[in-house]
């Protein structure tokens, strides 16, 4: 069944105003609307309700389905409601056909087109009804758009030119789009807005356009009143009761004599709710003491105090991790001047590490079985945090900890320390130059697979592998930088983001001698926009390890603990090598299976266990383009890339120093989500593993090396392509 077609309506200023201003003619529209209205409901009472099984639109290019289903009142059932096989479970809801409102969406689509830039929008309708259902399909010719040929904005003439850059770049609607009056709305909210961040606080924007029909062409002009600028004033606060005045004041980055800026004001509300002291704060304009136009600002802080105990707990899964679960709990306002204490526990590898293997190895959690090293006991951790906000100032936060621990990294390493730590975070919202400072002391020690200690050290036998093995304190001061400077936590578009790390661990500020090293890394990514949906990223990270030499089993190495150690390869970094496996590795292989084949050159490739080793240098490069897929472009979106990368040990002789470059190309999906996009990524790697040792593994743990230039093929194929596959959700960076 076919419905009525629409034509979009057409809106014309009156030639002569009177004749719209005479009651009879409106009164009689007034009537025909209320007879209208009162026999589609009396037709629509006569017929029997009908759930809407289907609806659907065709012909929207310029509008998602999304957007139009959001404009409507027409909805569709859910699919629990109306399955035969889960409607019993009462899940969902039924919707149903309303007539009236049905004629009412079609009005509501043209005039969303008509004010999105479409005046010829036509929406016609096909309906298929039978006793108990109904579906629609909203059939929509879009027609020629109206283009954005004029775009002026006036009044910034007084302003700076580098502010009257800041405010007009990358404004939503501009020259050449489609005329969308809400986009032209939200372009004049931006241009308020940022002037409000940079001094000028009764700043105010006003649209205007003049489109042509015959032309398919329009004019936008904004007209900016940047008014007066102005300084933040005293700040008063309302609802404190437990919490002190001074320190709310204290956390407040709207400083008295600072130049206005609404961002500060959101900021200084972020930063109260940082504390976790309150349930609820707003910040603004105090304006019952303020008149606009006035140099000063006053503000007024309206808020609500948390309860002073809080207790939190949770489950989760991760594919090599297995089970965990996590426990907290939090007293506010710990001895006053708004500390926080913070009270934490985890435990993770649940089902496969000691004391609570459950067996799970051979099932769930089977990709566990190639990890010896970190899925042998429970990963723990417990940590008692005390946060001081407002340290020396709002940016300042101080951190005093004591934990206890045991961590892993897949393949490579298990963890077990207690100690304490000392940090200092500062994040100012001007600089937008997050820092921190920590010493910490701790003592522990660092289980790794034997072939490591025996291919890196030259500690082959359980004596000197054991002296490795030891307890040591490690003492190390690190330092971090940050500069956020793209539009985007999750999903970034343009501008930069970098990173700057360094350790230092000696025996001048406490730590052993065989925990000495100095660590630095650095990672950086830039963001380009070639068009509205086209993005091309890149990123360089790298790292280097310095270490004094030691006296190891028979001979003088620069030892660097396993857990200091770079790695490389993954959803993150090299995407055509597995996680760990691009950079040095050692191979071993159980003296049984070597008997079974006779020689290393027979060997299986999934009998040989490969681990990493890692190195004490780092060079990482990815290049990325992003663009809308042909299909679905609000929701998946494509990628190309091209990874690079090497990873080796400075400082030692053979193959292990040499700085070999793998180049792995591919090809990624992503879907987006509120995460952030679920990634899909396939690499093609030309490369089988590095070659390393190969050592064979008695039933008495006693290691041999037999092959110095071993290697072992276990990529992927797909139609005789070798493929690696990557999963994760976010950005790769």
């Amino acid at each position: 069944m076919r419905g009525p077609v629409f034509p979009a309506p057409e809106y014309r200023i009156p030639s002569h105003p009177r004749r719209y201003l005479r009651p009879w003619p409106r009164l009689r529209v007034a009537v025909g609307l209320l007879l209208l209205g009162g026999a589609v409901t009396e037709v629509a009472a006569q017929e029997p309700q009908r759930v809407i099984r289907g609806l659907s639109f065709r012909g929207n290019a310029a509008l998602s389905d999304e957007a139009l289903a959001a404009a409507i009142g027409t909805t569709k059932s859910s699919f629990f409601a109306t399955s035969p096989l889960f409607s019993w479970l009462g899940l969902g809801e039924k919707r149903y056909f309303d007539e009236l409102e049905f004629r009412r969406d079609v009005l509501r689509l043209a005039v969303l087109y008509k004010r999105t830039g479409f005046p010829d929008v036509q929406v016609d309708t096909i309906v298929r009804r039978d006793e108990r259902n109904v579906r629609i399909d909203f059939a929509i010719t879009e027609g020629r758009p109206i283009l954005v040929t004029g775009f002026a904005v006036n009044g910034l003439d007084s302003l700076p030119r580098e502010l009257r850059e800041r405010v007009l770049v990358d404004l939503p609607l501009r020259p050449s789009d489609v005329f969308n009056r809400y986009l032209m709305q939200i372009s004049a909210d931006t241009v308020g807005e940022r002037l409000r961040n940079r001094g000028y606080p009764t700043a105010s924007v006003f649209t205007g356009f003049e489109s042509n029909r015959e032309t398919y062409t329009a004019s936008v002009t904004f007209d900016v009143v940047p008014g007066e600028p102005a300084v933040f004033g005293q700040a008063r606060v309302e609802g404190a009761e437990r919490l002190d005045t001074a320190v709310v004041r204290d956390l407040l980055f709207a400083r008295p004599g600072r130049p206005f800026s609404q961002a500060d004001l959101v900021q200084s509300q972020r930063n109260l709710y940082k504390t976790d002291l309150v349930r609820s704060v707003a910040v603004g304009i105090d304006s019952a003491g303020w008149e606009p136009g006035a140099d000063s600002v006053p503000l007024l802080v309206r808020l609500s105090e948390s309860r002073p105990y809080r207790v939190r707990a949770g489950v989760g899964y991760a594919t090599t991790e297995c089970f965990r679960t996590s426990a907290a709990f939090t007293t506010r306002n710990f001895l006053g001047k708004a500390r926080t204490l913070d009270l934490t526990g985890q435990l993770s590898r649940i089902g496969v590490g000691k004391p609570f293997d459950l067996g799970l190895r051979d099932n769930i959690c089977g990709v566990t079985r190639e990890d010896t090293i970190g899925s042998a006991r429970v990963n723990y951790q417990l940590r008692s945090t005390v946060r001081r906000p407002a340290f020396l100032g709002p940016p300042n936060t101080l951190l005093l900890t004591l934990f206890a621990e045991r961590r892993s990294e897949f393949k490579v390493y298990r963890r077990d320390e207690i100690g304490a730590s000392v940090e200092i975070q500062r994040e100012s919202p001007r600089a937008r130059l997050p820092v921190s400072l920590s010493y910490t002391l701790s003592y522990g020690k660092t289980q790794a697979t034997p072939v490591s200690f025996c291919a890196f050290f030259n500690a082959c036998t359980p004596e000197v592998i054991n002296q490795l093995r030891q307890r040591r304190i490690l003492a190390a001061l690190s330092g971090r930088v940050s500069f956020p400077r793209a539009n985007s936590l999750i999903d970034p578009t343009r501008g930069y983001n970098a990173t700057v790390e360094i350790t230092h661990a000696s025996k001048p500020i406490g730590s052993s001698s065989l925990q000495q090293f100095t660590r630095l890394f650095g990672d950086a990514a830039w963001y380009r926009p070639l068009s509205r949906d086209i993005v091309l990223s890149w990123r360089v990270r790298g790292g280097v390890i310095f270490s004094p030499g030691v006296a190891i089993g028979t001979g003088v190495d620069a030892f660097v603990p396993p857990e200091q150690r770079f790695y490389a390869g993954g959803p993150n970094d090299v995407r055509g090598f597995s996680r760990n496996e691009m950079g040095p590795v050692v191979y071993v292989v159980r003296d049984s299976t070597l008997q079974n084949v006779g020689t290393p050159e027979q060997l299986e490739p999934d009998s040989v266990q490969v681990a990493p080793t890692g190195g004490n240098t780092l060079a990482v490069g990815n290049v990325e383009l992003r663009f809308p897929a042909p299909i679905f472009r609000s929701t998946l979106r494509l990628a190309a890339f091209l990874d690079a990368g090497a990873l080796w040990e400075r400082g030692r002789s053979g193959e292990l120093s040499r700085a070999r470059v793998r180049f792995t190309p591919g090809f990624g999906f992503r879907i987006g989500t509120p995460l952030g996009p679920a990634r899909l990524d396939l690499a093609y790697n030309g490369y089988a593993l590095p070659p390393g040792p190969l050592f064979v593994a008695d039933t008495a743990g006693n290691l041999q090396q037999i092959r110095d230039q071993f290697s072992v093929d276990r990529r992927g194929r797909v139609l005789g392509v070798p493929l690696t596959f990557q999963f994760s959700v976010g950005q790769a960076f």
